[in-house]
C-alpha cells in the first residue's frame, strides 16, 4: 500500500546504474538456485501479506461508521485481492505452487494480526496505514536488488490502494474533534511499529534464502551495516507518517 510520503520513502536512486542481478531479467537471474529460492520466499511472503490485508480490510469494513466508509474499505480490499492474484499467478508462472510458497509465512503473519487486532475503527485505520506501510518500505528496499521482472512486479503490487490518504483524513478529523484520541492512537502506532519490525526480523531469520539476500551473497545483497541503515530509513519514514496522521512518534 502506497502512502502520501512515498516520494521520500526508501527507494533506489533512479539515476543509479544497475549492476549484478539487478541488471538481469528473471530468465538469467533464476539460473542461481539460491536466488530463485529467495524470490519464491519473497513472493510467497508478499502474497500471503496481500491476502491477509484483503481479509483484514473486509473485516474492518464492519467497524465503519458510515456506509460511504464501508464502501471505501471494500474497494481497497478488492485492490489488495487483485495484488494477491498477480503474485499467485506469478508464482504459478515460475512453476511454484502458490500455497506452498505462502505457507511458511502464514503463522507469523496471522500471529501479528492476532496480537494487533484493533479495538475500534480508528485503530484499524492506523494499523493499515502504519503496519502496511512498514511492510511496503521493507519490500521496496529489497526490490532494488531484484531482477528486473521480479522488481517490476513487487513495485506494482505495492502500488497505492488509496488507504493512506483515506486513513490520514479520517484520523486527523477524529483528533480535531477530540484531541484526547491522539494520545491513545500514538501509543497504538508505536506498538504497531515495534511488533511489525519484530515480526519482519523473525520471518527473515527463519528463511535462509531471504536472510542471505539481505546480508549478502544473493542479488548483490546488503551487508550488515546496510541492513542497519535500511531499518533506520524505515523508522524515519514511520516518523513522517505519524506526523501526517497528526500523532507524536
Amino acid at each position: 500500500m502506497e502512502t502520501p510520503d512515498n516520494a521520500t520513502a526508501p527507494a533506489a536512486d533512479a539515476a543509479e546504474e544497475l549492476t549484478g542481478i539487478a541488471a538481469q531479467d528473471w530468465a538469467a537471474a533464476s539460473a542461481d538456485p539460491q536466488y530463485r529460492a529467495a524470490v519464491v520466499d519473497l513472493l510467497g511472503a508478499l502474497a500471503y501479506g496481500e491476502l491477509a490485508a484483503f481479509e483484514r480490510l473486509a473485516e474492518d469494513a464492519k467497524l465503519a461508521p458510515t456506509l460511504a466508509d464501508k464502501a471505501e474499505l471494500a474497494k481497497m480490499a478488492s485492490a489488495e485481492f487483485h495484488h494477491f492474484e498477480r503474485l499467485r499467478d506469478r508464482l504459478a508462472a515460475i512453476e511454484t505452487e502458490p500455497t506452498k510458497a505462502m505457507e511458511p509465512f502464514a503463522a507469523a503473519l496471522d500471529g501479528f494480526h492476532r496480537q494487533t487486532a484493533p479495538s475500534d475503527w480508528l485503530e484499524g485505520l492506523v494499523k493499515a496505514y502504519v503496519g502496511d506501510s512498514i511492510a511496503s518500505d521493507f519490500y521496496r528496499e529489497v526490490a532494488v536488488r531484484l531482477d528486473s521482472d521480479t522488481r517490476a512486479l513487487v513495485l506494482a503490487v505495492l502500488d497505492d490502494t488509496g488507504h493512506g490518504n483515506f486513513a490520514v483524513e479520517k484520523v486527523r478529523a477524529a483528533i480535531e474533534a477530540d484531541p484526547r484520541v491522539g494520545g491513545r492512537l500514538a501509543l497504538w502506532a508505536r506498538r504497531l511499529m515495534g511488533e511489525a519490525l519484530s515480526q519482519a526480523q523473525r520471518v527473515v531469520a527463519e528463511r535462509d534464502a531471504l536472510s542471505t539476500m539481505l546480508v549478502g551473497g544473493v542479488a548483490d545483497g546488503f551487508d550488515l551495516a546496510a541492513v542497519g541503515e535500511m531499518f533506520t530509513r524505515i523508522t524515519k519514514a514511520h516518523t513522517k507518517r505519524m506526523a501526517a496522521l497528526g500523532l507524536a512518534s
